[in-house]
Parts: C-alpha cells; sequence; structure tokens
C-alpha cells in the first residue's frame, strides 16, 4: 500500500440490550458507524479488500459476533474524479481483463492530495478506457500500489471481477512478489527473513514503524544479498505481504535502510548514486482469473543498479 489512509478500529460487544453489531451484517454496521461516507463507498472499501474482520477480509453480508474486531482503512480525502491524460506508460502485457504496467519512478500511482493528475491512473485511462470500478472513481483498476519513487511491476483490473479475483490472490499471498533494494552497508546475514507487525510511526504520521503486535499489521519480507559495492549491499527481498513501506521499514529495523529513501536514510544516503529510491519491483507472479493459466513478468532493472548488477553477474 503507497498511500495516506487513516485507519478505523471497532470491537464489536455485546452490552445486553444495547450490543454494539452483534448479530448484524458487517455492510449495514459500518453504513451506521461510519455515517460520514456514503453507503456506497462503505461497499466499496469492504469489495476492495480495505475492511478485515479479525485480521481477514470480509464479504459485506458477514453477521458480526460477539468480540469481533473490525478494522477499516479510509484514503485520505481526493478530488472528485481522475480523468484521461495523454502520458507515457511501459505496457508489459494486456488483454480485455488486465494489464502489466512497469511503473516508471517518479510517477504517483492515483490522484490524492497534493497529486490531482499526472498519476499513472490517468494515463491508464487514456490508454485503455475502461478500467474495474471497485477502487472507487481515483483509483479505477488499481489492485496494488508502489511508492511513487518505486519502479517495477503492477497488474492493473481492467473489470471488476478480474479485480476481485486478483485481490483475492494478494490477500490470502497466493502472489509472487519480489523486489531489487540497495541498503546502506552490508547485513550481518547474508540472507533472512523479518517478521514483525507494522504500524503507523507514532509520531510522524507520514512514517510507518515496527510495532508490537495486537497494533498494526502483520509484515513478512524474505531477503538475500546478491552482491556489494562500495560497501552498499543489493538484496533482494520477496514480500510475502503488502503493507505500506514494508521493504523500507523491514531493511531499516535490521540496520540497513535503502540508498536515496528521503524518509527512512540517513541524510548523506539519500541522494547518493543516482538520487532515486533504490527500490525496483523486479518480479511479478499470479495466476490470470480468466484462463487460470499462471503468468510470471519481469520489469528491466534500472541504470542506478547495474553497478551491483554487473558484480552479481561477475
Amino acid at each position: 500500500m503507497e498511500e495516506s489512509e487513516l485507519e478505523r478500529e471497532f470491537e464489536i460487544a455485546n452490552d445486553g440490550p444495547h450490543s454494539a453489531g452483534v448479530g448484524e451484517r458487517l455492510d449495514r454496521f459500518l453504513a451506521d458507524a461510519l455515517s460520514e461516507l456514503s453507503r456506497s463507498r462503505v461497499q466499496a472499501l469492504i469489495k476492495s479488500g480495505d475492511v478485515r474482520v479479525n485480521g481477514a477480509i470480509a464479504k459485506p453480508k458477514l453477521v458480526l459476533s460477539n468480540g469481533a474486531r473490525v478494522t477499516v482503512c479510509i484514503p485520505d480525502a481526493q478530488p472528485a474524479e481522475a480523468l484521461p491524460q495523454d502520458l507515457p506508460i511501459h505496457v508489459l502485457y494486456e488483454d480485455d481483463d488486465l494489464a502489466v504496467i512497469d511503473k516508471a519512478e517518479g510517477m504517483v500511482v492515483h490522484p490524492a492530495a497534493g497529486n490531482p493528475d499526472g498519476t499513472l491512473v490517468n494515463a491508464l485511462l487514456h490508454h485503455f478506457g475502461a478500467l474495474s470500478e471497485i477502487g472507487g472513481v481515483l483509483r479505477p483498476g488499481i489492485v496494488h500500489r508502489l511508492d511513487k519513487d518505486t519502479s517495477g511491476c503492477m497488474v492493473v483490473a481492467r473489470n471488476d471481477v478480474t479485480h476481485r479475483a486478483l485481490t483475492e490472490q494478494f490477500s490470502n499471498r497466493e502472489t509472487s512478489k519480489i523486489y531489487l533494494a540497495v541498503v546502506e552497508g552490508m547485513p550481518v546475514r547474508a540472507s533472512g527473513t523479518v517478521d514483525t507487525n507494522i504500524g503507523r510511526h507514532p509520531v510522524n504520521r507520514q512514517r510507518m514503524a515496527v510495532v508490537n503486535a495486537p497494533a498494526g499489521k502483520h509484515a513478512l519480507t524474505d531477503y538475500r544479498v546478491l552482491a556489494l559495492v562500495n560497501g552498499d549491499a543489493l538484496v533482494q527481498c520477496t514480500l510475502h505481504t503488502g503493507r505500506t513501506h514494508q521493504i523500507r521499514v523491514h531493511m531499516k529495523e535490521i540496520g540497513h535502510p535503502l540508498l536515496g529513501d528521503p524518509i527512512y536514510a540517513k541524510p548523506v544516503k539519500q541522494k547518493q548514486y543516482s538520487g532515486r529510491l533504490m527500490l525496483h519491483a523486479w518480479k511479478l507472479g499470479f495466476v490470470h482469473p480468466g484462463t487460470g493459466e499462471r503468468m510470471d513478468f519481469e520489469a528491466a532493472i534500472p541504470a542506478a543498479f547495474l553497478p551491483w548488477i554487473d558484480q552479481w553477474k561477475r
């Protein structure tokens, strides 16, 4: 996830005659609990996977039981609608159901406060026309997201049926997501797993941080060092979850933040080498919802990574 969000949490409790949500359908409960949102917006949040009950994506008709914990991620207030714009995009694959894009570094994925246009969504609307509507008028087709400064593979949905199926694959950890990152220094262990909870930083709301359970959301990253150049390491990261800033937070947690990271890197390392965030969504794999075929894609490695790639190949 790559956008600013407000997280709301509700605990379903039975207080005798004044029960709060017990036995009620999820969509009806949230329509009352989130009175500032329209019913259609509540339905869209549930369908897009932004609503979880006891940590799992739930259906609108789910009947809430006593003690259930409902978590809702609500995007910040944004412009009214995304419009088509003739912007360059690199399409790796397309058919009537979906498309896979190699997103450019520096491109925002969808309109939001401060970025009303010039985004990937604006370009997608121009290139493809109709996209899935589950994400709402500002996020049509967007199944998952990348940070503005992260490049690489993204899949987008061209209809709602495909969107739901792809969302389920991501939620059930059935996709393959492999990234390349360049980190400060050399990790003590050449490979390992970082298994934590990640949540909003308690002071700086623009940052994420490792937090103690039950706060935050479970985040799991495998990493492997591939090469070392000028004392900094190229690391392959395999994501098993998809939390906001997950790789950036996990590499910082083990003492090796990403080069070029304007939020988590040391100041001296924020503009080193290319001046970009050294994170690239290299490989993406999933099952095509329409054909059942396993599909694997690879985004060309950016030039900024080549010194490490050359060393790795040698």
